[in-house]
C-alpha cells in the first residue's frame, strides 16, 4: 500500500509481523495460502491483516518490493554493457525467476505490478524504459507493449514454476519470444 500517514509504534509493528510471516507462508506454500494463516503466523488477526493489506495482491506487492527494486535497479546498472534487445530479454527472463519466488505468484503479477509499491513502479517504469530503448533502436516492434511482456512473463512463469531448475527453459522461452517480436 502506499499510504503515507505514519503508523503508530504498534501499527507498524504488527505490518511487519504481517510481512515477515507472509513471506515465510508464501515461500513454504505459494502465493495463494489462505491469508488467515498468514494472520496466524503473524500473531494478528484477520482484521488487521485486511486494515494493512486489503488484498492478497497488495500483500504480495508489499512482500516483493525489495526484491522488484533490486531487479529495477540491477537491470538499468548493466544497461552501458547490453544491447537494447539484450537488456530487454535480461530484464524479461529476470522478471519470470522472480515472479517464480512463490509458487502460483504468477497468476498475480500483472495486478501487483499495479500496485504501486516502490519495488513495483521500479520494475513497471524499468520494463517500460528498455521496451522504448528497444523499439527505437528498431530491435522491437512497435505495437509491442509492456502489457505484452508481463503476459508473455506470466505465461512463461506459469508453464516453468513447477520446475527444479527452471532457468535453461526461461532463457529458451523468452528467446521464443523475443525471436518472434523483433523485426524480419
Amino acid at each position: 500500500m502506499t499510504d503515507k500517514t505514519p503508523l503508530r509504534a504498534d501499527a507498524r509493528l504488527n505490518k511487519e509481523r504481517i510481512l515477515a510471516a507472509a513471506e515465510d507462508v508464501f515461500l513454504e506454500r505459494g502465493a495463494g495460502v489462505s491469508l488467515d494463516d498468514v494472520a496466524k503466523r503473524a500473531g494478528v488477526g484477520i482484521g488487521t491483516l485486511y486494515r494493512r493489506f486489503p488484498t492478497r495482491e497488495d500483500l504480495l506487492a508489499a512482500t516483493y518490493s525489495a526484491r522488484f527494486l533490486s531487479l529495477a535497479e540491477t537491470s538499468h546498472a548493466r544497461e552501458a554493457d547490453l544491447s537494447p534487445l539484450d537488456a530487454l530479454r535480461t530484464y524479461l527472463e529476470e522478471l519470470v525467476q522472480y515472479s517464480n519466488l512463490y509458487r502460483g505468484f504468477a497468476a498475480s503479477l500483472g495486478t501487483v505490478l499495479q500496485i504501486g509499491t516502490p519495488g513495483c513502479l521500479a520494475t513497471t517504469q524499468e520494463g517500460i524504459r528498455l521496451l522504448d530503448r528497444a523499439q527505437k533502436a528498431g530491435a522491437v516492434r512497435p505495437d509491442i507493449s509492456f502489457n505484452d511482456l508481463v503476459c508473455v512473463a506470466t505465461a512463461i512463469s506459469l508453464a516453468t514454476e513447477q520446475e527444479s531448475a527452471p532457468q535453461a527453459h526461461i532463457a529458451h522461452l523468452v528467446g521464443v519470444f523475443m525471436n518472434g517480436i523483433g523485426f524480419r
